[in-house]
């Protein structure tokens, strides 16, 4: 739908650019119809799962599409994981087809090397060369011999859109189902609180498998505003970028945001373009937003949000009554975590599940409710019920509110880590930990850390007669998962604190580094 309105509105205005390509809304159409006709022709059904292993990328914008007008479900898998990580995804979601991009073929290597349902893989440049059972195509010529008239299958606003993965407090990772109506309606609230228009150029610059990101693919499309893909980050590659391109908007981690304004080049960019910078993904310092509205001379929208909620839930945006506050306390309000996304219902409840104080003092748990909000986890019926009380989304993240209805949180699940945008687990990381032979007992918490918000460290116990260097314990866990969920530090121990009752008390290695 929004691409089919974008198309009829703005037929020949410039809708993606990608490096020195430059496409038009029209031909995007084409191009998307031919994808989608080449699905077809490999009898992907609705509710199939097409995998995407891609950089930001026109190929990526045009695959959430194409699989939309099937009906199949699109599964982005995160380029960051580990090849074995990966494969698990694909044998849960049962997906059937993988469409990647020739710079991951050693991964994919490693994936096929693996169980996995796979029937076929759709490279995004020169296929690699190494043999492999699975049908192999190349994205350019899929859509050429595909071209043609396609009728989009009517789907239900209920059935499932996307399937993302996230890591599980088990150390499992969930795929959270996204339906159409999910997806449609948070670009909608996008569209209405950001004021969003045709003049608008999104930066692509979180990851488009990453709902930092992705859900700009349907509100920019649906304005008839124009996408501009930044592959990888690179601080001075995106500032050069937002100058040339003229970028309006976009959505950034503050670890992407720190490493800009700290930039010893920041000044010589022009970034008069710029209306608005968003910040989400993890934590962010008062100093920090100050630097970026000062270095960026634009508005700044902290914002909140999960991938279980499409993601938003929060956004710092200023009523219009506060405007009259001074610039100082108006910053106040700019850099809490925000008040109710449109659509949104949220409350911050104590344990008994009752309201808050609105006193900016009183903590509780956020719990949300609403039409973005996922109906659960593939294929996993008790977690998706632990997950929700009576309708709310049990967010697991304490935050305190005020009198104006902002909400700002003060801590998050506690065994959570936020690391660069990416969220990890310690329970998945010990996991690893408990598989070296030399390992006794092991706790991860996370340390502060100037560049990537929260580092992960680990406090381990080693057997009886055992020794070990901090360097061989971390790359052990790079080999088994991530090279991103390894511990930055290794802590040797006599024994881990307890609690009363015997449990590993995480409160008492992690309190010494955050004080």
């Amino acid at each position: 739908m929004t691409l089919r309105k974008a198309r009829d509105l703005y037929p020949d205005k410039i809708a993606v650019v990608d490096g020195d390509r430059s496409f038009t809304y029209a031909r995007i159409g084409e191009r998307v119809n031919s994808l989608a006709r080449f699905f077809q022709a490999r009898a992907i059904q609705p509710q199939d799962r097409v995998s995407i292993l891609e950089v930001n990328s026109l190929a990526f914008l045009e695959t959430y599409y194409a699989a939309a007008g099937i009906g199949a479900i699109l599964n982005p898998l995160n380029y960051r994981l580990a090849s074995k990580e990966i494969a698990f995804i694909l044998r849960d979601s049962g997906s059937r087809w993988l469409v990647t991009g020739s710079r991951f073929a050693s991964l994919v290597k490693g994936i096929l090397e693996e169980d996995t349902p796979l029937e076929g893989i759709v490279w995004i440049g020169d296929p690699p060369t190494f043999s492999q059972d699975t049908a192999s195509y190349e994205y350019e010529d899929a859509i050429r011999t595909h071209a043609g008239l396609f009728k989009p299958v009517k789907m239900h606003e209920d059935d499932v859109a996307h399937l993302y993965y996230t890591s599980g407090t088990t150390g499992r990772p969930k795929g959270v189902m996204l339906t159409h109506k999910n997806v449609c309606l948070h670009a909608l609230g996008t569209i209405a609180e950001l004021k969003l228009t045709d003049s608008d150029i999104w930066g692509h610059i979180a990851p488009m498998f990453h709902l930092a990101d992705a859900w700009a693919a349907f509100a920019i499309t649906w304005v008839g505003g124009r996408h501009v893909m930044v592959p990888q980050f690179e601080a001075e590659a995106v500032m050069a970028t937002i100058e040339k391109e003229r970028i309006s908007l976009s959505n950034m981690i503050p670890t992407m945001l720190n490493l800009m304004i700290k930039h010893p080049k920041i000044g010589e960019f022009d970034f008069s373009s710029l209306r608005v910078i968003l910040s989400g993904g993890a934590p962010i310092a008062p100093e920090i937003v100050r630097s970026i509205m000062e270095a960026f001379g634009c508005d700044y929208i902290q914002t909140y949000g999960m991938t279980e909620t499409s993601p938003y839930l929060t956004f710092s945006i200023i009523k219009q009554h506060l405007q009259d506050l001074s610039l100082e306390d108006q910053f106040k309000y700019k850099s809490k975590t925000g008040r109710p996304f449109m659509g949104v219902d949220l409350k911050v409840v104590d344990e008994k599940g009752n309201p808050v104080e609105a006193d900016d003092t009183q903590v509780g748990e956020i719990w949300v409710r609403g039409d973005t909000v996922t109906p659960g986890y593939w294929n996993l019926k008790q977690e998706t019920e632990q997950a929700f009380s009576n309708g709310w989304l049990r967010t697991g993240d304490l935050a305190v509110v005020d009198t104006e209805g902002y909400v700002n949180i003060v801590d998050r699940k506690k065994d959570m880590i936020v690391t660069g945008g990416e969220n990890v687990y310690s329970t998945e990381v010990e996991n690893v930990l408990y598989l070296h032979p030399k390992v006794l007992e092991a706790a991860v918490f996370s340390i502060p850390d100037e560049k990537w918000g929260e580092a992960i460290a680990a406090a381990v116990v080693l057997k009886e007669n055992e020794s070990a260097t901090e360097l061989e314990i971390i790359r052990f866990c790079k080999e088994h998962q991530a090279s991103f969920k390894a511990p930055k530090s290794i802590i040797f121990l006599d024994e881990l604190p307890k609690t009363g009752s015997g449990k590993i008390y995480k409160k008492a290695l992690r309190d010494p580094y955050w004080k």
